[in-house]
């Protein structure tokens, strides 16, 4: 089977594809043939080596993926051949075909396709887990999404709007913005333009912002934390600007505010139960045409480097997909 395969550290251009043999199938595993895969800013970082997970050389990356089961373990009872099913592998979906525990697949709502189920995963995941769990954004409240035409922030402001929060959308141009007006967002704020505290605080007439949500870091994250509310929440995603902040702690002190880390992967092992339930809900949603994962940025398998390059140079619009079939 061909494979997107990490030598060596780098960047995206450092890939290579090759013909790649799968291990035995393990009894409580399952054989996907993969359709299509979704990409996400942390594979960046672990194919370049600055990821909380290092694998060894080589690795085929890749965290999430989509396709058909072709092959079952001895002990798989809720699977068969031929189901179409979501998969979390955690690494390895960049392939034509993955091995996956059975602990670590969701059955395949009929209403997406290939290219919107492989995308699902991870990006609504981690919001539901940040808005439900960390934040427990109330109905009514508002929040604010930086960074919020990317993969993750488009999720944001659509589990946002489900439960019942105004969503400010911050973005560095026109074009992003309008796109998230289209997703859902209530309020628009271009902070390469805009004094993002000051917006913010005259978008929520003086109170600030009851939950920030933040996957961009860098020179915005102090801007907007002096704009959050009494008691507000501030969610750090990530990093996406490449640089990590230095946030002066007398300004939780001040506002009272939480500065909360959101680290999906870690939780879901830490609580499965609790991820299990967050997935169903999810589901749900979908099902009832609550939520509809956007594939803006498709790209073949071979087109690997230009999908990477949409990512890491902030230009993606909601979630970069790589297809295979």
């Amino acid at each position: 089977m061909r494979a997107l395969v990490c030598e060596e550290y780098g960047t995206a251009e450092t890939l290579v594809i090759a013909e790649r043999e799968l291990p035995e199938l393990k009894e409580s595993e399952v054989r996907i043939d993969v359709r299509a895969a979704g990409i996400n800013f942390p594979d960046s970082l672990i194919i370049a080596g600055k990821y909380q997970v290092k694998p060894p050389l080589p690795f085929v990356p890749g965290g999430e993926c989509a396709g058909v089961i072709s092959a079952v373990g001895s002990a798989v009872k809720n699977f068969k051949v031929g189901d179409r099913v979501i998969a979390m592998p955690g690494m390895s979906a960049f392939a034509e075909q993955v091995n996956v525990d059975q602990k670590l697949l969701v059955p395949m709502p009929e209403k997406l396709s290939f290219e919107q189920a492989a995308g699902f995963c991870i990006t609504y995941a981690t919001s539901y887990y940040a808005l439900k769990q960390r934040a427990a954004l109330e109905p009514g409240e508002t929040l604010v999404v930086l960074g919020a035409a990317g993969g993750v922030g488009v999720t944001a402001i659509q589990l946002g709007k489900s439960l019942g929060a105004r969503v400010i959308a911050c973005a560095s141009s026109a074009e992003k913005l309008e796109f998230c007006r289209e997703v859902g967002a209530d309020e628009l704020i271009n902070y390469s333009e805009e004094n993002l505290k000051d917006r913010i605080k005259e978008l929520t007439g003086g109170k600030g912002a009851d939950v920030i949500y933040d996957p961009v870091g860098g020179d915005y994250t102090e801007e907007a934390y002096r704009s959050i509310a009494w008691c507000g929440r501030y969610l750090v995603i990530g990093f996406a600007s490449g640089d990590i902040p230095r946030l002066p702690l007398n300004l939780p002190l001040l506002k009272a505010g939480d500065i909360m880390g959101i680290f999906w992967g870690s939780w879901a092992q830490r609580d499965p139960k609790a991820n299990l339930q967050n997935f169903a809900e999810l589901l749900q949603m979908v099902e009832e045409g609550k939520l509809n994962p956007l594939t803006t940025e498709v790209y073949r398998f071979e087109e690997y480097v230009q999908a990477f390059a949409s990512i890491t140079e902030r230009r993606a619009r909601g979630k970069v997909i790589l297809t295979l079939k």
